[in-house]
């Protein structure tokens, strides 16, 4: 019953993070009408979350099992419920950054934790796999659920109401709620335990040791073009929608969660189908799909005209077939992070997601960015055309990666870090 338990406040963790991580789009739209901030600036709210991310992953990720993982999430969950407490209180867009540091913040522990407790929770790689697809399947769950719950929250009649600020008081309730799940929860955390003495002497050189071995960084330049990627789409679809599609707010953002749907559905399959087909080859076919994908729609998205009436049944073609996308890139990413994690020890687990968050951080805010100028010098349909150079990067990327796995996999899981023999 508490591994139960345990796996509903997983699931719930990062369901509630989705929200949160993933509304940067919906708040960039919003900042852009509601505080009156230009592109580039509203795009630096990508760098606020990423960045505070990156550095705690690189300052802690190591010392978490001292703290003990279960701690971690519930700390994470208070102070990103203080985050958005701040936002209906304090209205503006400094606030906003504020916030959306807190969640970084606590982004980068809870993440750590919770991929580090899936290995104390499966006993080998193929439920490890399974269980990350669908933790990661279920964090694209909590993306859609956040876009309908943003949406309901705005007035489209004035889309610089800030009534739509009211949404973070629920946000605040559910973390909460989450944390008393966690209290009443156990955790057996005996085997991820390290001598706390080496672990802070050295947390960071912990990091870089396992940044050295080639299938670490073969892994890590992957997941920071994928992450590149995935947020140039997550984070700039709503204004896309708006802007180029010419639909209204509400619906720019409701269009938009199609993504993430298309996203969690493409995740909970991909673990099924790793059951017959070699994840290389399912990775591979994703990212030529993605980028045929937009070959074919990015056309259909010029010259739509501006409708007053439009609604569900007569938005523009592009609106639907560009979220597909989701359904390729979905398992690329839980993927990759399971191969690369069962292949190290269970002590370095910690470290690694460690890493993970950092370059994922680093590709979201780089990939957001780019996304962001291209789009107010050139045009949203060509920004989007610009994700066709990353993604073309990931299949050499990938290619490598799995060269790495099978000189692992001949030699057992990669010494490293501490405690290691």
């Amino acid at each position: 019953m508490s591994r139960i338990r345990m796996f509903i406040a997983l699931a719930l963790i990062y369901m509630v993070f989705a929200v949160l991580l993933n509304s940067v789009g919906v708040v960039i739209l919003q900042s852009i009408s509601s505080f009156g901030v230009d592109k580039p600036a509203a795009s630096l709210l990508e760098l606020f979350k990423d960045l505070p991310i990156a550095v705690t992953s690189f300052l802690v990720a190591s010392m978490l099992p001292v703290l003990g993982y279960r701690r971690a999430m519930m700390l994470s969950l208070a102070l990103v419920a203080c985050g958005c407490v701040l936002m209906p209180l304090f209205p503006g867009f400094h606030t906003t950054e504020l916030m959306f540091c807190c969640v970084g913040v606590s982004f980068a522990l809870a993440k750590v934790a919770v991929y580090s407790s899936i290995g104390l929770l499966t006993k080998d790689r193929a439920e490890h796999t399974r269980l990350t697809n669908t933790i990661e399947g279920l964090f694209m769950a909590g993306v859609l659920l956040g876009g309908w719950l943003f949406s309901a929250f705005i007035d489209d009649a004035s889309p610089t109401n800030p009534v739509w600020l009211n949404v973070y008081w629920v946000l605040a309730a559910i973390c909460l709620l989450v944390v008393g799940l966690l209290a009443t929860s156990h955790l057996d955390e005996s085997a991820a335990h390290v001598d706390p003495a080496k672990v802070v002497r050295g947390s960071p050189m912990e990091m870089f040791r396992l940044a050295g071995k080639p299938l670490v960084y073969v892994f890590l330049i992957s997941a920071f073009f994928y992450v590149l990627i995935e947020q140039s789409f997550s984070t700039w679809l709503p204004t896309f929608n708006n802007e180029v599609l010419k639909l209204p707010h509400a619906m720019s953002i409701q269009m938009a969660s199609i993504l993430a749907g298309a996203t969690a559905v493409g995740r909970l399959v991909a673990g099924q189908v790793l059951r017959r087909v070699h994840w290389h080859l399912l990775l591979n076919l994703s990212v030529v799909g993605m980028g045929l994908l937009v070959l074919v729609v990015m056309p259909l998205a010029r010259g739509v005209a501006i409708d007053s009436n439009v609604g569900w049944l007569s938005a523009p073609m592009a609106a639907y077939l560009i979220p597909m996308i989701g359904v390729l890139m979905a398992p690329i990413y839980p993927v990759i992070n399971s191969v690369a994690l069962s292949s190290l020890p269970r002590h370095a687990h910690a470290s690694m997601t460690g890493l993970i968050i950092i370059f994922s951080a680093l590709g979201g805010t780089l990939g957001s960015r780019v996304t962001a100028l291209v789009f107010a010098h050139f045009s949203g349909i060509t920004a989007f055309y610009f994700s066709l150079v990353p993604m073309s990067l990931v299949l050499v990327a990938l290619h490598f990666f799995k060269r790495e796995t099978e000189r692992v996999g001949s030699t057992g899981p990669v010494a490293v870090g501490l405690g290691a023999k």
